[in-house]
């Protein structure tokens, strides 16, 4: 069995995989020692590692990081690629032979253009890009679990027959995972997941549906993006207002909690 082999089956398990998003090394091996059994990459926080917004890092970059994360530990990991580094089937090809060669167990391809004025592709190119990335991911087998991604609640395109239209389309180009970030109604993502057959990945979003709520909807996979990233971003400025403006050390407090759990994660 290959890592991308156990990566599928844990989307058949009795309840959702948590797919936790590192954005280095060591937040890696933090969440391996907290017990999580799969991991995946996120563009922003990968992008904010290097103190840069998401989708501003190029295919070395982003590939650079990927294998970061995998040889940080032994889980499986998929890769955020965006979309796939250019607009041609080829280019999206190109992109996933390499995260195949990498070692990856998974990666994504998105349907986002990049262009704020035609952020999505045109049906027809998006599902070949999509076939493209399975040919390859399957050359020889499962090499990799790919999960096509229908970006429209993202970029202003909030249209949920033509999302599941796409993703019944990634379907048939090969996906073997299907995503929408974006979508917060309950009964939004429960149509999704009983209008397709591959296991449906959801993003957690502020007010959306909790773990428990999409598990009875059929969701088989929740991943956070680059929220963990951001929130440990967002103690460093607090305690660091706290110090300027106060002149108090009260963040120590989290930061115990933080050197207690490297300790035990980093530990040789």
């Amino acid at each position: 069995m290959t890592k991308a082999h156990d990566f599928l089956a844990l989307h058949a398990g009795p309840s959702p995989l948590l797919l936790p998003n590192p954005w280095d090394a060591g937040s890696a091996r933090l969440f391996a020692w907290l017990g999580f059994e799969a991991l995946a990459t996120t563009s922003s926080g990968s992008a904010a590692t290097q103190g840069r917004l998401d989708g501003a890092l190029d295919r070395d970059d982003v590939m650079g990081h990927a294998l970061a994360i995998v040889d940080a530990t032994d889980l499986p990991v998929s890769a955020d690629l965006e979309n796939g580094f250019g607009d041609s089937p080829d280019k999206v090809a190109e992109t996933v032979r390499l995260a195949l060669e990498g070692g990856l167990a998974g990666c994504s391809i998105e349907d986002f253009t990049g262009r704020p004025d035609d952020p999505i592709y045109d049906f027809s190119l998006a599902e070949e890009r999509v076939a493209a990335a399975a040919e390859v991911a399957h050359q020889t087998g499962l090499g990799l679990v790919l999960t096509g991604r229908a970006e429209n609640y993202l970029h202003g395109h909030p249209d949920l027959d033509d999302t599941i239209t796409r993703l019944l389309a990634y379907e048939r180009a090969g996906a073997d995972v299907l995503y929408a970030p974006g979508l917060i109604s309950l009964d939004d993502i429960a149509q999704v997941v009983s209008s397709v057959n591959r296991p449906v990945n959801v993003l957690a979003r502020p007010g959306g549906p909790r773990v428990s709520e999409l598990a009875g909807a059929g969701v088989a996979r929740i991943s956070v993006g680059g929220a963990l990233c951001f929130a440990a971003l967002g103690a460093a400025v607090e305690g660091a207002r706290e110090l300027q403006e106060h002149g108090t050390y009260g963040f120590m407090e989290r930061a115990g909690v933080g050197v207690k759990a490297a300790r035990s994660a980093f530990a040789p």
